[in-house]
C-alpha cells in the first residue's frame, strides 16, 4: 500500500493492515492456474485482443468482434489524467452541488478555515457522495444521495493530522455523513437545488432509526440506551443505494467497522461478540476516533452497538418527518448496494454484495408478492436470504441461509450473516460491489472490483479463496463483471446460469489472463469496476474506483471513469472521465431521461473550483437535449 497513514488508506487496506491474513500462494502460480482453467470454462474466459469473444454459447449475447453497428449515441473519449471532467462531443456537464453547499438559507456554507460551524453541519450538503436515486412526487423532482465517509484532514482543517480534538469535532464529521434528500429543478441555466424546500433533509449518524424484521429485539441488538433492541441512532458509511417499486430509497451501510474502537484494549467480550468483531474487522482503534469522545462507539462500554450497523436502511424521500427503517431481514454485512427486482409472481427480490475481499453475493426473496397498498415493511423482512454458489460448469445455486443449512438461529443468521454464508458453502468473491438488473432482459450483473488476496490469503473468516469460476485470476488487480440469468427467467429461481461479461485488464502490457477479455482494448482500458446501472434501453453503465497512476500495469487507464457497455455486442466504450484522484460513483437519471446525475468522490487537486477539493454531484446532458439513457 502506498501510504501507511490511516487517514489515507482505503477501507480494505485499513482492514488488511490491522487484520493480516497468512499467505498461502505466490504470484508465479497465479497466472498459470488462471489460464489453465480456460479449458473447462470454455467461452467464459478468452484473454487478450486476439481471443474469441467471451460468453458465446452460454448466454449467446456477446460477440465483441462481430459488431456491425454501435448503439452508442456518442464518440468514445480518450483516457485523461488531468484535474477536471471530460464528456464526449455533443454533451455538457455542470456541478449541481458540492460538499458544504447549504440546503437552507439559514445555514452558512463551507468555511475553509473552520470547516463550517457545528450548529449548521447538519444543514449542508454532505461529504463524499456515493449512491443516489431520483424520485418524482407530485411535480417535485427529488434526489437522495449517500455521503459515504469523511476526509478528516479536509473536514477538520484545524485538527492535528486529521484527528478530532473534541466532541464538537466528532459531531461535525458525524453530521456531514449519511444521506441528503433534496428537491431539484431544471432552469434555463441548468439544474439547481431548491433551497429551503420542505423535502430537503439531512440524515446522519445521530438520526433516530427504527430496527425491524426477524432480528429486531434480539439480545445482541440491545444496549443501555435501547434495552428493547428496536431503535437506534444513525446510519453510517452509506455506500451504494437502491430504489423500491413503492418509491422509497434504500441506503446501504458498508465499512461501518471503522467507526468503532475501544478505550480498553484488554476488554473481554462474549465469545459470539468477539468472533463477530473479528469477522467484521472491529478493533481497539477506529479510523475516525469517535470512541474518544462518543461512548456509543466505544465497544468496551457498548459491545452490542456495532450490531446495530451494517444494515440496509429504507427512507421515504416524500415524507421528511418519517423515521428511517433498518431492515434486519436483508442481513448484516458491508453492503454495497441493494438492487430490487420483482420475481415472475410479484415477490420482491433484493440482490446485494458484501464489499470485502473474499466475501459473498446475496439474494433476498420475500414470501409475499408486492401489490400496491400492501405492508411493504414485511416485504423486506419476511422472506429468505440466500448466498450465491457459482459452479465451475457455468451454473449456480442460491443457497438458503436457514438454521438447517447454517447451524445458527434465525436472528443470528442475520446479525452474523458472513458466518452463515461460510457455513452454507457460498462462493467467495472478489469484492462484490454494485449489482444491477436489466429492465429489458431477466439477467443481472455484479461488479467484482478486485482482490489482491485471491489465491494468496484466506478471507477474514479463514475461508479458502483459491481461484474459482467467476474469480479466475489470483492476485486480481483489475476486476471483472459477472453476469447471471435466472432459471426460467425468474429472479426468485434457486438456480442460474452465469458468465463473465468482461474481465478488465491491460492487453498493452500483458498477453495472459491479465490482458482481460476480448472486449478490452487499448481504447477502453479500465480497472476496478465498482458502480453500475442499466438504463431503459439495456445499456450497462460502469463506474470505476481503481488505480489511476497510469503507470506499469495500469498504463493507459488514466483517471477513474464511466464507461458504457452493450450486452448484445459486448462493446464497451469510455463515456466520461473524472478529475485525478477521484472515484466516479453514483448514477441516476432525471424523470425525463434527459439528464444524468453522477457523483465525483474525493477528487484531488483543487477540483471543482479552486481551493480545497470537494466531492460533488454533476449533471450531464446532451447539448441537443436528447434522451440520455
Amino acid at each position: 500500500m502506498k501510504d501507511a497513514d490511516p487517514a489515507n488508506l482505503s477501507a480494505d487496506d485499513w482492514d488488511e493492515l490491522h487484520f493480516p491474513r497468512p499467505e498461502v500462494n505466490d504470484f508465479d502460480r497465479v497466472v498459470e492456474r488462471a489460464v489453465s482453467r480456460r479449458g473447462f470454462l470454455g467461452g467464459v474466459l478468452a484473454f487478450g485482443s486476439g481471443a474469441a469473444a467471451m460468453g458465446v454459447g452460454l448466454m449467446g449475447s456477446t460477440a465483441a468482434h462481430a459488431v456491425t453497428a454501435s448503439r452508442f449515441s456518442f464518440t468514445p473519449i480518450a483516457a485523461q489524467t488531468d484535474g477536471t471532467v471530460h464528456v464526449p462531443e455533443g454533451y455538457e456537464w455542470k456541478v449541481l452541488m458540492r460538499w458544504g453547499d447549504p440546503l437552507f438559507s439559514a445555514a452558512d456554507g463551507y468555511d475553509i478555515t473552520k470547516g463550517g460551524p457545528v450548529e449548521n453541519s447538519d444543514k449542508i450538503f454532505g461529504e463524499n457522495t456515493d449512491g443516489m436515486e431520483t424520485f418524482s412526487f407530485r411535480s417535485h423532482e427529488l434526489i437522495a444521495i449517500n455521503h459515504e465517509f469523511p476526509n478528516l484532514k479536509i473536514n477538520l482543517p484545524a485538527a492535528q493530522a486529521g484527528v478530532p480534538a473534541n466532541a464538537d469535532e466528532v459531531l461535525k464529521i458525524q453530521n456531514i455523513q449519511g444521506v441528503t434528500v433534496m428537491e431539484i429543478k431544471e432552469s434555463a441555466e441548468g439544474w439547481l437545488v431548491v433551497k429551503d424546500s420542505p423535502f430537503n433533509r439531512r440524515i446522519h449518524h445521530n438520526t433516530p432509526m427504527k430496527i425491524v424484521g426477524p432480528a429486531a429485539g434480539h439480545d445482541l441488538l440491545k444496549t443501555d440506551a435501547d434495552p428493547t433492541g428496536t431503535t437506534s441512532l444513525g446510519t453510517m458509511n452509506n455506500c451504494g443505494s437502491g430504489k423500491t417499486p413503492w418509491g422509497t430509497y434504500l441506503t446501504c451501510e458498508e465499512n461501518f467497522n471503522g467507526y468503532f474502537g475501544s478505550s480498553d484494549e484488554n476488554a473481554s467480550y462474549d465469545l459470539k461478540v468477539a468472533d463477530g468483531m473479528k469477522r467484521y474487522g472491529i478493533k481497539a482503534e477506529s479510523r475516525n476516533h469517535y470512541e474518544l469522545y462518543d461512548p456509543r462507539f466505544d465497544t468496551s462500554k457498548n459491545p452490542n452497538e456495532p450490531h446495530r450497523a451494517g444494515w440496509i436502511v429504507e427512507i421515504d424521500p416524500t415524507r421528511p418527518d418519517s423515521t428511517p427503517t433498518k431492515h434486519t431481514g436483508l442481513g448484516r454485512f458491508k453492503h454495497e448496494n441493494a438492487e430490487v427486482a420483482l420475481a415472475a409472481d410479484g415477490r420482491v427480490v433484493v440482490y446485494m454484495g458484501d464489499d470485502e475481499r473474499g466475501e459473498y453475493l446475496y439474494k433476498f426473496v420475500s414470501n409475499a408478492a408486492y401489490t400496491p397498498g400492501i405492508d411493504t415493511v414485511s416485504l423486506l423482512n419476511d422472506g429468505t436470504l440466500h448466498v450465491a454458489k457459482f459452479n465451475d460448469d457455468a451454473t449456480g445455486d442460491w443457497l438458503p441461509l436457514t438454521p438447517e443449512t447454517t447451524g445458527m438461529d434465525a436472528a443470528e443468521i442475520l446479525i452474523f450473516t458472513r458466518m452463515a454464508a461460510t457455513a452454507a458453502g457460498g462462493t467467495t468473491m472478489d469484492r462484490p460491489e454494485w449489482v444491477a438488473s436489466s429492465p429489458v432482459a431477466v439477467e443481472a450483473y455484479c461488479c467484482l472490483t478486485n482482490n489482491k488476496n485471491r489465491g494468496v490469503k484466506p478471507n477474514a473468516g479463514g475461508d479458502d479463496t483459491s481461484v474459482n469460476g467467476p474469480n479466475p485470476r489470483e492476485a486480481n488487480k483489475y476486476g471483472q463483471i459477472v453476469r447471471w440469468r435466472p432459471t426460467d427467467d425468474d429472479h426468485a429461481a434457486e438456480t442460474f446460469d452465469w458468465d463473465l461479461y468482461v474481465m478488465a485488464g491491460n492487453p498493452t502490457v500483458h498477453s495472459d489472463a491479465r490482458a482481460g477479455t476480448a472486449n478490452v482494448n487499448e481504447g477502453n482500458l479500465f480497472n476496478s469496476p465498482d458502480g453500475m446501472a442499466i438504463d431503459s434501453t439495456g445499456l450497462v453503465w460502469i463506474q470505476t474506483d481503481g488505480n489511476d497512476d497510469n503507470e506499469e500495469d495500469f498504463a493507459g487507464n488514466g483517471n477513474n471513469q464511466m464507461l458504457v457497455g452493450d450486452p448484445i455486442t459486448g462493446e464497451i466504450a469510455r463515456f466520461m472521465t473524472g478529475p485525478n484522484g477521484c472515484e466516479v460513483t453514483g448514477l441516476a437519471w432525471s424523470t425525463d431521461r434527459r439528464t444524468m446525475f453522477v457523483g465525483i468522490q474525493h477528487p484531488g487537486g483543487d477540483w471543482p473550483d479552486g481551493g480545497t477539493p470537494r466531492s460533488s454531484v454533476i449533471t450531464i446532458k446532451r447539448v441537443d437535449n436528447g434522451l440520455i439513457g
